[in-house]
């Protein structure tokens, strides 16, 4: 991209790169095919209780990833806490989250009486470092929970041997990740579990809701069962049948008909919405590339196609030293784009509220890369830009260059 350091920011006074805001594309996608078969599924009276599209969807969603086995659930928080509970973590265990993710990751582990432990993040990444994971298992370590931040897939060839070696659970957070790929084949199909979700913001959206996938028949059989308040799998509610295993607390966390017709219309088009994505954050890419100031969030290792949620740039100190984040988004905004900002260390999150050290403790005490992004400026767009077409994304580019091409103007700025 040319030099744009002599253009005027329109904070300043300039004329903006866009006159007026520009805006994402429409979300969560809505179509009148998926309207009527909710409408079909309304008038059924069949609702729930592992309805005809809940076992579709299931089917579908597991395939797309290459997992042999789904569980769909009302959520992607009580997924992670059911993953848990299906490789038995429970009081007394230790749980390693990353420390830069969304609260859910590690409430999930204190929902069941488990400790979280807290370990820093690659920088590139900005998912959970390996070599920090391993110096953080102790013999109280039961399960290991790395997240594909943003999309951006975790090291899992060495997540997952550190893992295996020690007897530790590996369970995937693909919240970020609906369809990403690792080496060809799903994540969330890796570990022994695969937690998804599909909130309101999410890249396969219907509101609420989510999955667990496995290839592992007796943990799907656990889940199943930790969903439907113990029943197994094909079960009928109210209907003779064997009890789950001793201790192990089962719960209502059943989703609804309506929500798998939501997901089924849209996981028709995720391949082609995934390629769109990757795309154009690899047009943005090109042409941010070499700008001094700016750093892309790394793809993940052996990915390919990447899920976004979220494309996260940060205006690096060694230009933007002394210039606060604030007075770079509202530099951004009137240019025409408003971003996110990114997440801080769970720890320091003001919902997550719980005792340090009974609910929670830092390896090493500290996680600076977290807690460095954390105070960063680090701005997030979230995925539904990445839809949109060719000459919004350069908009987006040019917006980029020009911020990181006049730092000195901004610092100047009041």
């Amino acid at each position: 991209m040319k030099n744009i350091k002599m253009e005027k920011l329109a904070i300043a006074g300039g004329k903006p790169v866009s006159v007026k805001q520009l805006k994402p594309m429409d979300w969560p996608p809505r179509d009148k095919a998926t309207a009527k078969k909710l409408c079909e599924v309304y008038m059924s009276g069949k609702w729930s209780f592992n309805g005809t599209e809940e076992q579709a969807f299931v089917k579908e969603y597991a395939k797309f990833h290459g997992a042999k086995y789904g569980v769909f659930m009302v959520n992607g928080t009580v997924t992670l806490q059911c993953a848990l509970a299906a490789c038995g973590v429970g009081p007394g265990d230790e749980v390693i989250v990353p420390a830069l993710t969304w609260l859910a990751t590690s409430t999930a582990v204190n929902q069941i009486g488990a400790k979280t432990v807290f370990v820093d993040i690659d920088p590139l990444t900005l998912c959970l470092d390996p070599q920090k994971f391993k110096e953080a298992i102790t013999p109280k370590t039961k399960a290991v929970i790395p997240v594909h931040l943003y999309g951006s897939n975790a090291d899992l060839d060495v997540i997952i041997s550190i893992a295996k070696k020690r007897g530790i659970f590996v369970i995937e957070d693909c919240a970020h990740a609906q369809g990403g790929k690792w080496k060809g084949r799903g994540l969330g199909s890796w570990g022994d579990i695969g937690s998804f979700s599909f909130q309101q913001s999410k890249t396969l959206s219907c509101g609420e809701g989510g999955i667990c996938l496995t290839n592992d028949e007796k943990l799907a059989g656990l889940l199943y069962r930790l969903k439907h308040i113990g029943y197994a799998a094909n079960t009928a509610q109210g209907k003779a049948a064997s009890g789950p295993p001793a201790g192990l607390l089962c719960n209502n966390y059943r989703a609804t008909e309506f929500q798998a017709v939501i997901l089924r219309g849209q996981l028709k088009g995720l391949a082609k919405l995934i390629a769109l994505y990757n795309r154009n954050a690899l047009r943005l890419e090109k042409q941010l590339a070499g700008i001094p100031g700016l750093r892309v969030q790394a793809r993940g290792r052996l990915a390919g196609p990447q899920s976004y949620y979220g494309w996260a740039v940060t205006f690096t100190d060694d230009v933007f030293a002394g210039i606060p984040f604030s007075s770079i988004q509202k530099a951004m905004t009137a240019e025409g784009l408003s971003t996110w900002g990114t997440y801080g260390p769970v720890y320091k999150h003001m919902l997550y509220n719980l005792p340090k050290n009974s609910a929670y403790r830092i390896a090493n005490g500290k996680c600076p890369v977290a807690e460095g992004i954390a105070s960063s400026k680090t701005a997030v767009l979230p995925h539904p830009w990445l839809g949109s077409d060719a000459a919004t994304i350069d908009l987006i580019a040019r917006i980029f260059a020009k911020i990181a091409g006049n730092a000195d103007a901004l610092r100047a700025v009041k």
